[in-house]
């Protein structure tokens, strides 16, 4: 953690839009911290006597925040491990605050972490600073009515999808789609033979990449049955090679467990080059399956949640979609097959994925359906993010209260 800057011996005398511009950022993982990073930087190129403090991780700081703490000390998953940090993270939340509004930035920018950020917005917007919410929760899927309730926060939310901003103005709330930084990093036309090579994988062998999410409970959840699928699988291919990048120790200590050593050479991190290499890809739900988009390979999305949830989620409708992944869902359509719930079994997965190696013509007419959908979200996000902040920095604040300009 780095030491805290110091505070104007009289933080009251500054009001905000005076002087040097202030922006503050608060980003509670690496997703975070590296869309922050991306961000500064273009706000830096915009505004360059700007000064920026807050929450962020390594590549934060490299772009200039000045960090009062580190985002690890956000990054907090499960249930249960939230409830054992809730009353540190609570206080910390507290003395940010108190220390935000002792500072007084023009602008706070909550990067995703929306439990974490919302909270601190909606404060400081009722001391009168703008605020803007940098990723919007998955309003389209589920729980739409979230918009609302993240407009009394933000006075503009950002979005990577294009489906988001029309469900905030239903809501009445101020939204930009600003394009996927994910798309901004990978190239139209993937370079499968300089992935293979970079990861010491044969070019003339049948590749899996497997990725059984980024948290140890999927990872649990999953990995055995995906193991039993490549099981089921393997004689059928041969000369198969499997790569699982695991997202950190925690999860490669978990994903070994049940692989064994039998199936899967597992990898620290490299996703991006593991998808790129393979000829399909076996993920969980969520940003993995459009990262599998932008490598233009197919894939197989397999997902199990508890039973009970399940039952919650369907029966007081809090889902909204019956396409659970990116690539459908930005598609308007199944251009990718999902293995949900019961669907999930080994069996199921082994024959989805021996469809993709029997019918090579079914793969090459996704490749111009994932190009399109990669174009669409490939908008130069950070640049137009920036925009968007400076925009309303320059802007009248909002006389309604509703998140509007």
């Amino acid at each position: 953690m780095t030491t805290p800057p110091a505070v104007s011996s009289s933080p009251g005398s500054r009001a905000p839009g005076h002087g040097r511009k202030r922006i503050a950022l608060v980003a509670g993982e690496a997703s975070g911290d590296l869309l922050g990073a991306g961000l500064i930087q273009e706000l830096r190129e915009r505004l360059p006597d700007a000064e920026f403090a807050g929450i962020g991780g390594a590549r934060m700081r490299a772009a200039g925040l000045d960090a009062w703490h580190d985002c690890s000390e956000l990054a907090v998953m499960g249930l249960a491990e939230v409830l054992r940090h809730l009353p540190r993270l609570l206080r910390l939340r507290r003395r940010l605050v108190g220390r935000l509004l002792a500072w007084k930035p023009d602008v706070f920018i909550g990067i995703d972490a929306p439990d974490f950020n919302l909270g601190i917005e909606k404060r400081l917007k009722r001391a009168s600073i703008r605020t803007v919410h940098y990723v919007s929760p998955s309003v389209w899927a589920w729980r739409e009515k979230r918009a609302e309730k993240i407009g009394r926060s933000a006075d503009r939310v950002l979005c990577l999808f294009p489906m988001e901003p029309p469900i905030y103005a239903r809501h009445g709330v101020d939204a930009r789609f600003v394009g996927h930084p994910l798309a901004d990093a990978f190239p139209l036309v993937p370079d499968r033979a300089a992935a293979r090579d970079a990861l010491g994988l044969p070019h003339d062998v049948p590749v899996i990449a497997v990725l059984p999410g980024s948290r140890v409970g999927e990872v649990q959840r999953l990995g055995r049955i995906f193991v039993e699928a490549l099981g089921e699988l393997w004689p059928h291919v041969p000369g198969l090679r499997v790569v699982a990048p695991m997202a950190n120790e925690y999860c490669r200590e978990a994903f070994a467990a049940v692989n064994g050593g039998n199936f899967a050479d597992l990898l620290d991190g490299r996703a991006h080059e593991a998808m790129i290499a393979a000829d399909v890809v076996l993920l969980a739900s969520g940003t993995a399956a459009l990262e599998a988009m932008l490598a233009k390979r197919p894939m197989v999305v397999a997902y199990r949640i508890a039973p009970l949830t399940h039952w919650i989620v369907r029966t007081f409708g809090l889902l909204k979609t019956d396409r659970y992944s990116l690539p459908n869902a930005l598609a308007g359509e199944a251009v990718v097959p999902e293995l949900m719930q019961r669907d999930c079994t080994p069996e199921n997965i082994a024959a989805t994925l021996l469809h993709w190696f029997r019918h090579p013509q079914a793969i090459d007419a996704l490749a111009p359906r994932f190009r399109a959908l990669h174009e669409m979200l490939r908008r130069n996000a950070s640049a137009r993010a920036a925009d968007a902040v400076v925009e309303l920095l320059h802007s009248r604040k909002s006389e309604t209260g509703n998140g509007t300009s």
